[in-house]
């Protein structure tokens, strides 16, 4: 079996505004303050699974140029480019008729670009882990994020009973709870937060679609004789936008019957807000994270403070806020209101 990567780069990171808008948004933004935008990281943690040149991009039109400028060992005819977003199903269903066109016993996991991994050691054992297993049977298999606390931001897996060292069956897939139902999930402990990471061999992935999603596997049957052909772009720009807009996990996952869950602890975050962020970087002694070469805080206490391109930043007697400056854009921001940050950018 040849292993594959999928990176999934479309999306456009309303809730981290300032920093992140539709034009360049989050996953191509040195959030860490690291040196890497968050999509190196993705690519450079999956190196040891795989060669670059197995590595895949399913991005945005718009975003095919920054694609190519931050990684651009990936070969240009795995940058994917989307005519239009329409969700996790139509994207992942692209990358895999492409794969299997031209490597039909292809292993894949498909994976987020935005999120972030603390234990890449353990990463890679798990991603290898799943890999073994999904080489040799029909199996689709989800890593799943043994929970810290009783997130209402994440959906759940549910698992049952252990089907191969480690690996268990899936019972249900939930949305994303309340906070009593959270604390529940947290008590039994048999549920984990769902990463948005899929292990799968190219043909169990096919038929699944076909099975469960027929309108979108129906499109990529239309338009798979064009793939890797001139007609390729403007065959794309015709079917695509007309795939039903549905998430992977909608459309397939729960619905599907052999899914599996690996449990895993590798330090997992998917960075979808300002607070999750500012759990993440290194604090002062007052509960302040921030990033920025010269940031002096005074009287400040459990702020985030995201101005990497400002030369100097002075704030005094602020708690619980959020202060963030690119290009011009600043957002001065209570952290408790950080939902209310997309309605803020489009004011």
């Amino acid at each position: 079996m040849q292993n594959h990567v999928v990176i999934m780069a479309g999306g456009i990171g309303s809730r981290f505004w300032p920093m992140s808008v539709p034009e360049y948004p989050k996953q191509f933004i040195d959030v860490m303050g690291v040196g890497k935008s968050l999509i190196q990281l993705t690519a450079e943690r999956f190196e040891r699974v795989c060669p670059k040149e197995n590595f895949w991009v399913v991005t945005s039109e718009k975003y095919v140029g920054i694609v190519k400028e931050q990684l651009p060992e990936i070969p240009t005819q795995h940058i994917l480019a989307e005519p239009e977003a329409r969700n996790t199903a139509p994207c992942i269903a692209y990358a895999c008729w492409k794969i299997k066109k031209q490597y039909p016993e292809a292993n894949i996991v498909v994976t987020p670009s935005d999120a972030l991994v603390l234990n890449t050691e353990e990463f890679k054992r798990c991603i290898n882990q799943a890999l073994e297993f999904t080489a040799h049977s029909e199996a689709i298999v989800t890593l799943g994020m043994k929970p810290t606390r009783p997130e209402t931001g994440y959906g759940y897996i549910a698992a049952t009973e252990e089907a191969d060292n480690g690996i268990f069956q899936v019972e249900a897939f939930k949305e994303k709870p309340n906070l009593e139902t959270a604390q529940k999930y947290l008590a039994q402990g048999n549920y984990f937060w769902n990463a948005g990471i899929f292990v799968w061999n190219v043909q169990t992935i096919t038929q699944a679609i076909e099975k469960y999603a027929p309108q979108i596997a129906g499109v990529m049957e239309q338009m798979a004789p064009d793939f890797y052909t001139e007609k390729e772009e403007d065959t794309l720009k015709a079917g695509f936008p007309t795939c039903e807009k549905v998430s992977i996990d909608y459309a397939v996952m729960e619905k599907a019957e052999s899914i599996y869950v690996l449990p895993a602890e590798f330090g997992w975050s998917d960075l979808g807000s300002w607070g999750s962020l500012h759990g993440l970087l290194p604090q002062d002694e007052n509960g302040n994270a921030k990033v920025g070469d010269n940031v002096k805080l005074f009287d400040c206490h459990n702020c985030i403070v995201h101005v990497a391109d400002e030369k100097k930043v002075v704030l005094e007697g602020l708690d619980g806020f959020i202060v963030a400056e690119k290009d011009g854009r600043l957002l001065v921001c209570r952290l408790v209101e950080e939902q209310r940050i997309k309605e803020f950018s489009q004011a």
